[in-house]
């Protein structure tokens, strides 16, 4: 009995076959091979086709079942890349190509939005800026391409549009509309008051499903297509940084899932509708929230954390050096890098900085005293230092941290930094074995009931290790935060 995930990346497609008893991997695939293009036809412009997601989606599925029969696929789960806008016509063909999370065009429409609707009202309705979420790119869309706007007949998420290829049934979620911007957390209700202001017609809007539980059944055509069965029932959509955090069973208050790639992501769980004043962070109703039970995750996105840390490599390490072997040149260097601090900000405007783009920064260097190690090693420390300033601020916010959760990948390879950041944060880290895809099939598996309750869903879940505060860096870490934090209030 499987379950089969789909992950919707703006770098390509993955799918995934999780057999469901033994909580495995048995077989996956991505398309395309190479990086999905993306359309950039103006600066801050980002663009893909919908129907190349699907024909990836149909690839990867192909490949999956040169070797696998898909007979016995009893539930199908979907993630996708966050803040995406796919509009349709009345035959539900794209319109337009979709304008995909990282375009930032409409940015200058979220804020004139902030202040139409008032800034009190968008953070007690809202938690955020109505900013540059899907909202706000359909609006520029029907105030800057009114004639193709005449064709559009519903507009949704690119998760939605894969739904929908799957199982002719058009929806979204309540998750997916906070991310829209449309979700009204003080009523509990779709925020019609944002689609009224943008002017646009809430039968645009599609209805909601369930985020886990029953959404829709495939069809037989699907079945012609992929080898999935007739009537197999999709019962699970998630954005992809909320799926992060499912796939790592962060659902309670407290627990906390973290990426750290070329950026690096901090997603935490809370039971407390509290916006950042400063838009520092947002927040959006989170997978497994419930009229009884509110969950809420607040993301955080950090722009320059692992791209420093590879920009390092390139210029500074040994020629030819791996990571694990920069990693141990990094830890002959004392805790606290004897006084050098990086401000690890050179890749674009932070978020969390209020939108300022105040550059990498390396200081307190001495000549005489510092070397190779003393530098690698203030880069994990100020990558690390600038996830516990997000973190702060999300606790800020109500987030009372219990426990990180990561994948062991990318940053989180490096001893040095994850017992940093544990040290920093006085909270363990847990590492896992998993990814998008796969927590789209688990998603997938207990909405459909083939689970019974998360904490069998999660059962199998593979934990590679366990990082625990290391007590003897406590101290050096501490004041080397606070020279950190000094240095970056002088930038700002």
């Amino acid at each position: 009995m499987y379950s089969l995930g789909i992950d919707i990346g703006s770098s390509s497609v993955k799918v995934s076959l999780l057999d469901v008893e033994s909580g495995k991997c048995v077989a996956s695939a991505g398309w395309p091979k190479s990086e999905a293009p993306i359309k950039a036809v103006r600066p801050g412009w980002a663009e893909q086709s919908p129907e190349d997601w699907w024909d990836y989606v149909l690839k990867a599925i192909s490949e999956i079942r040169q070797h696998h029969s898909l007979g016995g696929v009893k539930a199908v789960g979907i993630t996708y890349q966050m803040h995406g806008m796919v509009a349709v016509d009345k035959d539900i063909r794209p319109v337009r190509d979709a304008i995909i999370w990282c375009d930032s065009r409409a940015v200058g429409i979220g804020e004139e939005a902030l202040e139409g609707i008032g800034y009190d009202r968008c953070m007690s309705h809202l938690l955020n800026s109505p900013g540059n979420f899907t909202a706000s790119k359909l609006a520029w869309v029907l105030r800057n391409e009114p004639e193709l706007c005449k064709k559009i007949r519903k507009y949704m998420l690119p998760g939605d549009y894969i739904a929908w290829k799957l199982t002719g049934e058009l929806a979204t979620t309540v998750t997916g509309l906070s991310e829209q911007i449309l979700w009204d957390f003080k009523e509990s209700r779709r925020a019609d008051f944002v689609a009224e202001y943008y002017g646009i017609d809430p039968a645009l809007i599609p209805d909601t499903v369930p985020a886990i539980g029953f959404q829709a059944r495939t069809t037989s055509d699907i079945e012609a297509l992929t080898g999935i069965p007739a009537g197999t029932p999709i019962c699970y959509r998630a954005g992809d940084q909320p799926n992060n955090a499912f796939s790592l069973d962060v659902l309670e208050p407290g627990e906390v899932a973290a990426t750290g790639g070329t950026s690096g992501v901090v997603y935490g769980v809370t039971d407390v509708p509290k916006a950042d004043k400063y838009s520092r962070v947002n927040t959006f109703v989170h997978v497994n929230d419930t009229p009884s039970a509110h969950r809420y995750g607040v993301l955080l996105c950090i722009n320059g954390t692992g791209i420093l840390n590879s920009w390092m490599r390139r210029t500074l390490a040994p020629e030819g050096a791996s990571y694990p072997e920069m990693n141990d040149i990094a830890a002959t260097a004392p805790v606290g890098s004897d006084g050098v601090r990086i401000l690890p900000f050179g890749n674009g405007a932070e978020r969390m900085l209020g939108n300022r783009s105040p550059l990498c920064a390396i200081k307190g260097v001495d000549f005489n005293r510092h070397t190779r190690a003393h530098l690698l090693r203030a880069a994990q420390e100020g990558i690390a230092f600038s996830f516990k300033y997000g973190i702060d601020i999300m606790k800020g916010l109500g987030l009372d941290l219990k426990v990180i959760r990561a994948g062991k990948a990318n940053l989180f390879l490096s001893p040095l930094f994850r017992t940093t950041l544990a040290t920093l944060c006085r909270a363990d880290i847990e590492l896992f074995d998993t990814d998008g895809s796969l927590g789209a099939a688990r998603g997938a598996a207990l909405g459909a009931g083939l689970y019974h309750s998360a904490k069998e869903a999660f059962g199998t879940l593979s934990l590679l290790e366990s990082v625990h505060q290391e007590p003897t860096w406590s101290e050096a870490l501490g004041d080397a935060y606070s020279s950190w934090r000094d240095s970056l209030d002088k930038e700002l």
